[in-house]
């Protein structure tokens, strides 16, 4: 057969093939039908613990800015790690903004509870705070005493000049002698020849592709090279059929990519948004599966006056857009979309 569907108890032929169009027209006997079990099993959990950020970088998914606002309080933030820990999958959490830093005191605590409860933690950062490296052991002190925490921290030509800000560099040797893992993220400059660094005062950089969503949806995709739309036919970043993290941010929603949100931790448990998530009845994801943003925009006939697009975000940001007011609890919240107070 070559492929399992996982469908729900009472399913029945005729409205399987009504309600997941996606599947194949084999002989019913092929199609296993049981309880539906949970298609998230997530390892990690990323905490957007602030939309606000220092910077307003051209590439940025979540438009952080200084005048972005929400902020996790510690009660939230401690209601998110119990509730991730009863999933029993959950390895790591993420720290993240915006930039965590600004909100330095909620940012330790949250690294604190979270070890404590058996969490690997990982804390991303521009290193505004990296002054000079002996200021940035201070900053990075409690952090380390907090054991079983990491770095990631963005150097590239979207946060300076140059791949390597100074910042990072003291941030880094800092990191160095505070005996903490440090790795360094950097994002791929559409208008530059200068190659990036493989190291940064020995720690390792790891490039991406640039990604045009978010900010760089607006910013970045008129220079940039494009293809022919129908080409985007799989989402290139994520497997909403096995997804392994999400992002929850300070008004609760939970993105399985940022913008998508499949649920709300405050209105309810985000244990039970985990154990109930069933990508083949969002009505955003069920095409995403089947066809990537080009089938996206085929189930809604949405036009697409631009007949080229950088690449999938691009395509898929542009109908998540013109969609956001027909799925208003799933193209969520309006910061996502570059809609600032």
């Amino acid at each position: 057969m070559g492929v399992l569907y996982i469908l729900p108890i009472s399913a029945t032929k005729s409205s399987i093939f009504e309600k997941y169009p996606h599947i194949p027209r084999f002989n019913y006997v092929d199609i296993l039908i049981f309880q539906l079990v949970s298609l998230l099993k997530l390892k990690g959990v990323h905490f957007l613990l602030t939309y606000r950020c220092d910077l307003e970088c051209d590439h940025c998914f979540v438009w952080g800015s200084p005048k972005a606002k929400g902020v996790f309080t510690l009660e939230q933030i401690k209601n998110i790690l119990t509730e991730a820990k009863k999933l029993g999958t959950v390895d790591y959490v993420s720290i993240e903004g915006g930039e965590p830093f600004l909100y330095y005191p909620i940012m330790v605590k949250t690294a604190e509870e979270a070890v404590k409860l058996g969490f690997r933690v990982e804390i991303l950062s521009n290193c505004y705070w990296a002054t000079c490296p002996e200021d940035a052991v201070e900053w990075l002190l409690r952090i380390a005493e907090a054991k079983n925490v990491e770095l990631g921290l963005s150097s590239d030509l979207y946060h300076g000049e140059s791949w390597e800000t100074e910042e990072v560099k003291n941030a880094v040797k800092a990191a160095k002698v505070l005996n903490m893992k440090v790795d360094v993220m950097a994002v791929k400059h559409p208008n530059t020849e200068l190659p990036c660094p493989t190291e940064i005062e020995g720690a390792k950089v790891g490039l991406s592709e640039l990604m045009y969503r978010g900010r760089a949806f607006s910013k970045l995709t008129e220079k940039a090279s494009k293809k022919p739309w129908r080409e985007f036919t799989k989402c290139p970043y994520e497997d909403f059929t096995k997804q392994e993290r999400v992002h929850i941010d300070p008004w609760g929603y939970v993105h399985v990519c940022q913008g998508i949100s499949v649920g709300n931790a405050w209105q309810k448990p985000f244990s039970k948004i985990v154990e109930e998530y069933n990508p083949y009845e969002n009505p955003i994801l069920e095409p995403l599966i089947r066809g990537g943003p080009v089938a996206l925009v085929e189930k809604f006939g949405l036009p697409h006056d631009d007949e080229v697009y950088a690449d999938a975000c691009h395509l898929c940001y542009a109908a998540r857009c013109m969609l956001r007011n027909k799925y208003p609890d799933i193209l969520v919240p309006d910061q996502m979309y570059g809609e600032l107070e």
